[in-house]
């Protein structure tokens, strides 16, 4: 049998390898070294005696140092291979989150979340441009959205276990917590440079569910159209799309369990039970919607995805009790990463395999302003107001403008992602 020959039913393609050690990546880089901070707020606050405005302060220089590298790590996966990009930047996070649990001061621990966030879009954004160059057009969308569930892999293991090591540990459970968080990240680098591998032809394959045509896109002739990416203004709105996904999710997901302790009620056990039941949830949604926007096409999954967000977001404020956080968190958890995991799709149908790390560094990088805006711009709503009801009906606000944003997508210029023969 030929090596090319990859259509063999009975042969486990390596395709899905590399997306089953993507999801871990998207695990390390995003489920621990972002998400990881939701559940250690509140410690992490009574340890360095911060406000709110600090809090989202740390948030956002975790997310400013991911916006830094979300375009260059993209851009480096292109020069460099995305395997050797990933490897560096999961060991560059796992360092963050290591002296993170070491930090004593506000200015310290602000530095190392940003170190954190470095290394997370170095290993994040191209591990999604890399399943570009491992399955077909039609196939990454269901791909992407694997991948996504990375993130609700970390949701489900920190919300028990941050708990649990708080009530050992007492104090410097938070410090403990990043120390096993950081150890983790570096055996998830290790296993990348392992076992990942650029592009298919590497192992003599093709794509998986390639028929041998050539995959359409910006890319031809095997150029780089560099330009093409910077200059494409589909691109450009699909990145003002993104925008309103990152500061709109992050402002809910950095305080959530800050707001179910303090104005919720909760206990730091019952937040963490809710933050895991929302990871369970979350494991397929971006599997569904990716799937979705296969089928139905890229625009109109993603108005969908950000009216569910507004509703989510908007009951969190306006419906403070434990059926109204818990129908909040349920509509959240089935929706959560779709939105990524179609835009990684999105760049792939635009650009093709070899630019789609690039696209989707690009795009990343809005995403990235929205984010590094939102908790400091929440925390500040909440101080000044005194509630962080506020601050959650401003991120329903933008996740509804994501909506209009996307309904004004024209229908061409996104034909490739729907069923429009792909």
């Amino acid at each position: 049998m030929k090596a090319t020959d990859s259509t063999k039913p009975y042969r486990l393609h390596y395709a899905w390898v590399v997306l089953t050690v993507g999801t871990l990546v998207v695990f390390g880089a995003l489920g621990l070294a972002r998400f990881g901070y939701t559940m250690l707020l509140p410690p992490m606050q009574t340890g360095l005696g911060l406000d709110n405005t600090q809090a989202g302060g740390l948030a956002t220089a975790n997310l400013v140092g991911y916006l830094a590298l979300s375009v260059a790590g993209g851009a480096l996966a292109v020069r460099y291979g995305p395997r050797l990009v990933i490897t560096v930047g999961l060991a560059l996070a796992g360092v963050g989150m290591l002296l993170t649990g070491l930090a004593g001061s506000f200015a310290t621990a602000m530095a190392w979340r940003a170190l954190t966030g470095i290394g997370s879009g170095a290993s994040n954004v191209p591990v999604m441009g890399l399943l570009a160059a491992w399955f077909v057009q039609r196939r990454r969308g269901l791909a992407a959205g694997i991948a996504v569930t990375g993130s609700s892999l970390g949701l489900m293991v920190v919300g028990p276990l941050v708990p649990h090591m708080l009530t050992n540990y007492g104090q410097n459970g938070w410090r403990i917590c990043w120390f096993l968080f950081a150890g983790a990240t570096f055996g998830l680098a290790a296993l990348s440079l392992a076992v990942l591998r650029n592009r298919p032809s590497a192992l003599g394959l093709r794509p998986l569910g390639s028929t041998g045509d050539n995959e359409t896109g910006i890319s031809k002739a095997g150029e780089l159209y560099w330009g093409s990416v910077y200059r494409s203004g589909v691109v450009w709105h699909v990145g003002l799309i993104y925008v309103a996904f990152g500061f709109s999710y992050i402002i809910y997901m950095t305080f959530f369990t800050k707001y179910l302790i303090t104005e919720g009620a909760y206990t730091q056990e019952s937040a963490g039970r809710l933050f895991m039941l929302m990871g369970w949830l979350s494991l397929l949604c971006g599997l569904i919607w990716g799937w979705v926007s296969d089928i139905i096409g890229r625009k109109g999954a993603l108005v969908i995805v950000y009216l569910i967000h507004t509703v989510a977001f908007g009951l969190f404020a306006l419906w403070p009790s434990p059926p109204g956080f818990t129908i909040s968190a349920v509509l959240f958890g089935l929706s959560a990463w779709s939105i990524p995991a179609i835009m990684a799709a999105t760049c792939g149908d635009l650009l093709g395999p070899r630019l789609a790390p690039a696209g989707l560094g690009f795009v990343t990088l809005f995403l990235g302003i929205g984010q590094a805006a939102g908790p400091s711009a929440a925390g500040a709503v909440a101080d000044a107001t005194g509630s962080l009801s506020p601050a959650m009906l401003l991120a329903a606000g933008v996740a509804l403008l994501g909506a209009v944003g996307a309904l004004l997508l024209r229908h061409t210029e996104l034909a490739q992602g729907g069923g429009q023969g792909s």
